[in-house]
This record gives C-alpha cells, structure tokens and sequence, in this order.
C-alpha cells in the first residue's frame, strides 16, 4: 500500500521544517509527501525551493481559503493509497512509523481508515494518548481519536466528501462522524508527537462548541453530548487551577489518560 503524507502550513517555517526532519528520517520514505503552502510571508516557499528536495516531496505554494481547503487540495493532488494529515509542527514520534504502518496495513487490507496513538501535552504535561475508535460514543468529539494518527484510503475520502470549509476548528470531527460507519482497525502504536500551539489548542473551548454544531447537524439535539461537553468545560476549567493541576499530576502516576 502506498504511504502520502500532506502537511499544510502558515507562515511557520520553523515548525515545518521540524515536521520534514521527522519525515525525512523515516527508515521506510513515503511514496508522496505534499506541502501545502498557503503562507503570506515568503520564507517558506524560498526555503523549499532553495534547499534539495527528495522526490517523494510535492510542492503547492499558493494561497488557501484555510485549514479545510488547504486539507482538501493536499487530498485531491495526492495519488491512490493511504493518506496522513500531518500539519506542520507536527512530527512523527519515531524513525520506524512508516515502515510500521506499512506493515500493519499489509495485514489489514479491508480498513478503509485507521488510526492510532499521540503524544500531546495535558495540564501540562506529555502524555500518550489514544484509543480505538466507538461510532457509539461518537457524541464525545476527538478526545481519544486524533486526525494526524488517522491513514484514510484516498476513495474512502472520494466517498465521504471533502473537509467543509464552514468549520474552522472542528472539520476533521465532521469527517470522522463522515467516516464513522467506514470499515476501521486501531493501530495501538504512539505515531506522532502533536503540536499544542495549533488552532484546536489555542480556541479549545470554541473547538468544542463546534463540536456540539457537527454532531447535532448529523444527530440532531443531543442530550449526550450537550452533558459531554458540560463535562469538558469543567475539566478544563479545574485543569487551569493549582488543584487541578496537581489532581491530574496525581491521576497520571496511578495510569490512565481520561477522566
């Protein structure tokens, strides 16, 4: 199975180039890894002209309407087989996660989409996290389910539609509720290191009123998931405390990722 990778960025070189590094060093190369460059500044479209390029490496440098249409451009150049989201500032967690993947995928030929573990930054600490995906439980947003650990064949996105541009936060929780009845095999494997300045990071609260707007458009009211997201306000609320903070320092050295 073909390995894409497509790494949307804005004006953060630096950061791009941290998510190359991690791309670059894999001991199995992607088949394609697409830059989509939708910067006002100019230094990242100079830096990947001027510095050699392998030639699994696409260049799109040109404008975009945000994340979901620079998403959507990366899909669309992209050839058949398995495609990662990777965003610029983000990086893959080890040298071997491609050929892992590959592997995993060699023995999985029917999923039409996977997804597996990260490693972000709770109550301000690094923890690992990630769990199989629940169409049941769908009503709880991403909490557990990261698009950058998502490989999505390229005609289940042809089937399920593009990223909608409406959302500017939550686009890939409205794919998954798009992907939810698509066949799907949890990878149990760490795949990226997530970077936790990015938009959902920044505006989280907003993120998770989007949320509510996705699920509800496909559900229609919810009470679940309206007492969900009362739950992670609160939690997020506590976590921004002294004894929030050290409740979750606390609950990480017995084990355990959610609350």
């Amino acid at each position: 199975m073909r390995l894409i990778i497509i790494t949307i960025c804005f004006n953060n070189l630096p950061d791009l180039q941290k998510t190359i590094a991690s791309v670059d060093n894999q001991t199995r190369l992607p088949d394609e890894h697409w830059i989509i460059n939708g910067s006002t500044s100019g230094d990242i479209a100079e830096w990947l002209l001027q510095a050699a390029q392998p030639v699994y490496r696409k260049i799109v440098n040109e404008r975009d309407k945000g994340i979901a249409d620079a998403f959507n451009k990366g899909i669309q150049q992209a050839g058949e087989g398995m495609i990662q989201l990777l965003n610029g500032g983000d990086e893959l967690l080890q040298v071997g996660v491609l050929q892992a993947v590959a592997t995993f995928l060699q023995s999985h030929t029917d999923a039409a989409w996977i997804s597996g573990k990260i490693v972000l930054k709770r109550g301000g600490e690094w923890v690992e996290v990630g769990k199989p995906f629940d169409a049941a439980k769908l009503y709880r947003g991403m909490r557990s389910v990261s698009h950058p650990s998502w490989w999505v064949h390229k005609q289940t996105y042809a089937k399920a539609g593009p990223y909608q541009s409406q959302y500017k936060i939550a686009m890939d929780y409205d794919m998954m509720c798009r992907l939810a009845k698509e066949p799907y095999v949890f990878f149990p494997l760490a795949m990226v290191r997530f970077d936790d300045t990015g938009i959902s990071a920044k505006q989280y609260l907003a993120s998770l009123d989007e949320n509510q707007r996705v699920y509800e458009s496909y559900i229609g009211y919810s009470l679940p998931c309206r007492l969900w997201q009362f739950r992670l306000r609160s939690l997020h609320y506590l976590l921004q405390t002294q004894v929030g903070k050290q409740l979750f320092s606390w609950k990480k050295k017995l084990g355990g990722e959610n609350w």
